[in-house]
């Protein structure tokens, strides 16, 4: 999605909309990345004071990287995108979804902390955390997916989950149960001990799709 902030060519609104009824109709799943979202990650909270296109595509490389984990890796509970589109699409031309990732770094730095299953759960649904300009707590939540990588107990997962579930239950439609599924691989990414990559189907996602109908709007 375009973002004036690092934004190199006008027509960038155009460009989205225009592509926006082929992806409603031809698309099975649409990962939402938001040039806006991952500039300020980098501006807020790796505190890069110029953030080029190669920071930008490091930490959707990291994301991208975790959502197709268990189509690379074995784990304890595999995950395919197949799968990924039965547990997050209720309805077929909601499937634009919004990404996450913990703990985020910058590229060269080392993660010098191993963060626990808690830590990483608060993160990845942090509003912070999402790379895409919609707030999550604008809306709610339809299904969520968190893949996690490391050595860690799916035991202590699912707990996770289902206390996100429970505290937060405001956030989550009551119309679809158990509506967060989890994934684990034992293998973690490079320099990291632990990682989770978050997908959620938010209503919320509404915000990233009006931004772009008033830049459109505006030409």
């Amino acid at each position: 999605c375009p973002s004036p902030k690092v934004s190199d060519t006008v027509v960038e609104p155009y460009n989205a909309t225009l592509s926006v009824h082929q992806l409603v109709e031809n698309a099975d799943e649409v990962m939402c990345l938001d040039n806006e979202a991952l500039y300020d990650i980098c501006f807020r909270t790796l505190k890069l004071t110029t953030p080029t296109y190669g920071d930008l595509n490091h930490l959707v490389c990291a994301a991208m990287s975790g959502i197709t984990t268990c189509l690379r890796f074995p784990g304890q509970l595999n995950s395919d995108l197949r799968k990924l589109a039965v547990n997050l699409i209720p309805f077929p031309r909601l499937h634009f979804f919004m990404i996450g990732f913990a703990p985020l770094t910058s590229r060269g730095s080392q993660q010098y902390r191993a963060l626990t299953v808690p830590e990483l759960t608060q993160q990845q649904f942090d509003a912070k955390n999402m790379m895409c300009a919609a707030d999550p707590r604008h809306g709610r939540y339809l299904t969520a997916a968190c893949m996690f990588r490391g050595r860690m107990s799916t035991k202590e997962v699912d707990e996770q989950m289902l206390n996100v579930q429970n505290k937060n239950s405001s956030y989550f439609v009551e119309w679809i149960p158990n509506n967060i599924k989890a994934s684990v691989c034992d293998i973690p990414p490079k320099g990291l001990k632990m990682s989770t990559t978050f997908i959620g189907n938010s209503t919320a996602i509404q915000e990233m799709f009006k931004r772009v109908s008033e830049q459109f709007t505006a030409m």
